[in-house]
């Protein structure tokens, strides 16, 4: 390109179509010896192109001389438009008072079309800044006028600017009308750039109207457009960051945060990206329980606001700032007063996380006992749980809670927190994924609180069908209904084939002993891209509406069976004894001791699996007496003689409660709660009951139980060898009445959806099970690590069992340690012969646990499989 090519002035608008291009195009005018006008174009399109996607000093750099050159050329019109240009990149530095002279400058400098699009750039770093109402009023100067010139691009960019205005606001429909008018006017540009911020501000719209998955599926659709034009995505990943708060994913958007501040610095980047990004941080370790962390991030948020003069932000900095040092134990009367400031601060800056504040300054509050400020506070912050999005409505009721219980109503805190937890169920529905349906119960400190009001007004109570109904409501509910089937999507198909094929060239090369990190790397990508499609799936569940009936339990149990909750208030076991017409309770130990005391079983039961083990078996019986004291008490003494269901909390997952005294000779099942395992109950075998076996590669006894099993079975369907696919497994599975899989099972905490099985083809995981129509009716996993689970959210699980329960199967034998292979087979067998029988899972699971050897290697084996459901 030469410097007197018309193409030159074309050099603007291709800078937000193809960046890069225009980069280059603009590089060489310069190499030409342009003309003042030309060569001002030229410096102001790489300007730009630095301001948004690389080094500010050199922005700036080349914005003054873009300007210098316009001066030179004596257009006015020319030079308002770079001034504007250059007003954006200093407030963008953080030297805002020098920017807004530019802009205003650069206002009285143009005519007519130039002056709008220089009001739409104002209007764009008052947003930046915070200042709504002056942004507001800059675009409606600017709309008509552009609109008058045909400016299309131009007026598609104020109508977004406008719309996301709003939604700062709160005024989430004004928002979509303005993003539907300017999608329309971007349907008929070539302006890439700006097509991707309207996909991303329409996952903002989406996410402030309630729809985490839209808005996480847009968010990703604009992450890919931004990637073909080689963009920075900085704005997006403080969005996207919001997004997973809101969805419980509080350590991913902390860690997408601080990888994106760190990108940004390595490169010069806007210091109120940086801000912004450290606001995000800070917000995310908040909620991820990392006072530390967020005070750290939010003190340096705070001071980078108030030197760029952005009350708005800096005010919200603030908030979080007040919020972690509450979190990590301070409690003032100036803390109270600064969380009030904050709070009459938002009102003024017309912030919708105004109710925040006033909850966090009662809180507060009520901590120090003044109870008069405490009032005054929840009140205010009690107003919005009436409407609003879901977070700014569970905020609400949390407040209403505090308010009951400082003024001594029972019955108000119940109150309060059933109307907060129905507007948690309500929002969890609308989420397909079963992870984000777990983690979203984690919605922070206002939901834990709710919880645990409520069961403390239970336990004060004196009532224990009152603290059964309480635990209850909080526990489990991501199995409350099946998750959404995965949607016949060819790419996300794709991906999961793709992820089998790497995940198994993987294993094999690791078995030869070569490293693998390109397939590693490979395989983390593919897990990415299948889990990123799986959480855009929007609920189509609406649970069962039906309340928990203590009753109905009581009824089903009957005469014989017992049904031991476990909650826990203020860190102690509260053991909640349910059978023969009643509810009682009794005191047990402390959970952390329970948890420790758990770890050290798990590790015993890890050595006894070994041969030569026999001096620990007295260690773990120990550790077993100790575990029954902490857990069950007094209790253990009340249990009958007939069948126990054990429904423990997330964070006792572990436990192998055959090893338990009391138990050790007994019929004893897990449920995640008492409504799972009602469910379970009350769920019908399939017509035919088909039998399957399957036996995956590998297996240091070669899958003898399978072979031995289809001698007994003798239709049932056996898959081994070649057979054992994972798409043939998954068809033979949907809707069998009976299921034995023999396979290596591998539990990740760092992704429990991607626990998995091996089969011929690689790994079956969680995700595939999603995908059944009706999960077998009984399903065996005789293989290490099937039982364990991850605990997320309030008091949700994550792993394979959980996976099939809400799916159809009504019982799961499945085992919680590593296990003796040749050890299993014996166990394995007797269990079989129990259900041919005609015994449920639980019951064939003790019968073999007493016919297995009486040495160290066979009890612990029978010990760490476990029973769960009710078939």
């Amino acid at each position: 390109m030469t410097a007197g090519s018309d193409a030159v002035q074309d050099l603007l608008p291709l800078v937000f179509a193809a960046p890069n291009e225009a980069l280059t195009k603009a590089e060489s005018v310069l190499r030409h010896r342009p003309e003042p006008l030309h060569a001002s174009v030229a410096h102001q399109v790489i300007g730009i192109w630095q301001r948004d996607f690389g080094d500010m000093r050199l922005a700036l750099r080349h914005l003054r001389r873009a300007r210098d050159w316009a001066a030179r050329a004596g257009s006015a019109d020319r030079e308002a438009d770079v001034l504007a240009t250059l007003g954006v990149a200093l407030v963008h530095s953080g030297r805002t008072r020098q920017g807004l002279d530019a802009l205003g400058r650069g206002v009285r400098r143009g005519t007519g079309h130039t002056r709008a699009r220089v009001l739409f750039r104002r209007a764009y770093s008052w947003w930046v800044l915070g200042h709504h109402k002056e942004a507001l009023e800059d675009v409606r100067r600017a709309v008509p006028v552009l609109r008058q010139a045909g400016d299309v691009i131009w007026t598609a960019r104020a109508l977004t600017l406008r719309a996301t205005v709003h939604l700062a606001l709160g005024s989430v429909e004004r928002a979509e009308a303005d993003f539907a008018s300017a999608e329309d006017l971007w349907a008929v540009t070539d302006q890439e750039h700006d097509k991707a911020d309207a996909v991303e501000s329409r996952g903002l719209a989406a996410f402030r109207s309630g729809d985490v998955p839209a808005a996480l599926r847009l968010l990703d659709e604009a992450e890919e457009r931004y990637a073909k034009l080689g963009t920075p995505t900085f704005m997006l990943s403080i969005r996207r960051c919001e997004v997973l708060m809101a969805a419980g994913l509080a350590a991913e958007a902390l860690a997408e945060a601080d990888t994106a501040i760190a990108e940004l610095d390595s490169i010069g980047g806007q210091s109120t990206r940086k801000a912004e990004l450290l606001l995000a941080a800070a917000r995310a370790a908040r909620q991820a329980d990392d006072p530390a962390t967020a005070t750290a991030r939010a003190a340096l948020a705070v001071r980078l606001f108030a030197g760029q003069r952005r009350a708005w932000w800096e005010a919200h900095a603030r908030l979080v700032l007040i919020g972690a040092r509450h979190a990590a134990g301070k409690r003032s009367g100036r803390l109270v007063r600064d969380a009030a400031a904050v709070a009459e601060r938002l009102v003024e800056l017309g912030a919708p996380a105004a109710p925040e504040a006033f909850l966090l300054a009662g809180r507060i509050a009520l901590d120090l006992g003044r109870t008069t400020d405490a009032e005054r506070h929840l009140a205010v912050a009690a107003r919005s749980r009436r409407s609003g999005p879901p977070l700014a409505r569970m905020t609400g009721w949390a407040a209403q809670a505090l308010r009951a219980r400082a003024a001594g109503s029972t019955r108000g805190v119940l109150e309060a927190c059933r109307r907060g937890l129905d507007v948690l169920d309500d929002h969890r529905m609308t989420l397909g994924a079963s992870e984000l349906r777990a983690r979203a119960t984690a919605q922070g400190a206002e939901l834990a609180a709710l919880a645990a009001l409520a069961q403390r007004a239970a336990l004060r109570s004196g009532g224990p069908r009152r603290l059964l109904v309480w635990s209850e409501r909080w526990r489990a509910t991501a199995l409350s209904a099946p998750p959404t089937r995965p949607p016949a999507d060819p790419e996300l198909l794709s991906h999961m084939t793709a992820y089998r094929e790497i995940a198994a060239r993987a294993e094999e090369t690791r078995m030869e002993g070569r490293p693998v990190p390109a397939l590693e790397r490979e395989q983390r990508r593919l897990e990415r891209a299948i889990r990123s499609r799986t959480l855009h799936m929007r609920g189509e569940a609406h649970g069962d509406d039906a309340r928990f009936d203590v009753g109905r339990l009581l009824e089903q149990l009957g005469g014989g069976v017992r049904l031991v909750e476990l909650a826990v208030v203020d860190g102690r076991v509260q053991v909640l004894l349910c059978g023969q017409g009643r509810v009682r309770r009794f005191e047990a130990g402390l959970l952390a001791a329970a948890e420790r005391e758990a770890e050290h079983v798990q590790a015993g039961l890890r050595r006894l699996a070994h041969p030569g083990a026999q001096a620990r078996l007295p260690v773990v019986e120990a550790a077993g007496r100790r575990l029954e004291e902490l857990l069950l008490g007094p209790a253990a003494a009340h249990l009958g003689d007939g069948p126990v269901v054990i429904v423990p909390p997330g964070r006792l997952h572990r436990v192998p409660w055959a090893l338990l005294p009391s138990l050790r000779e007994r019929v004893v099942s897990v449920a995640p709660s008492a409504s799972s395992w009602l469910r379970a109950r009350e769920t019908r075998p399939p017509w035919g009951g088909r039998q399957v076996l399957v036996r995956g590669p590998g297996l240091a006894t070669g899958g003898e139980e399978v072979t031995r099993l289809a001698g007994r079975y003798g239709g049932a369907t056996v898959l081994e060898h070649r057979d054992a696919t994972v798409p043939r497994v998954l068809m033979e599975l949907d809707g069998a009445g009976l299921a034995h899989i023999a396979a290596h099972g591998t539990f990740r905490t760092d992704g429990p959806m991607f626990s998995a099985l091996r089969m011929a083809d690689g790994p079956l995981i969680v995700h595939d099970f999603e995908r059944l129509g009706r999960s077998p009716y009984r399903i065996i996993l005789s293989c290490c690590d099937t039982a364990r689970f991850a605990t997320v959210g309030a008091d949700e699980l994550l792993g394979l069992v959980t996976a099939l329960l809400p799916l159809g199967t009504a019982g799961v034998v499945a085992c919680s340690a590593p296990v003796n292979d040749a050890a299993v087979v014996p166990l394995m067998l007797a269990l079989h012969e129990g259900l041919a029988a005609g015994l449920p899972l639980p019951e064939a699971l003790r019968d073999a646990r007493a016919a297995m050897p009486d040495d160290a290697l066979h009890r612990a084996t029978g010990w760490a499989f476990t029973a769960f459901g009710a078939a």
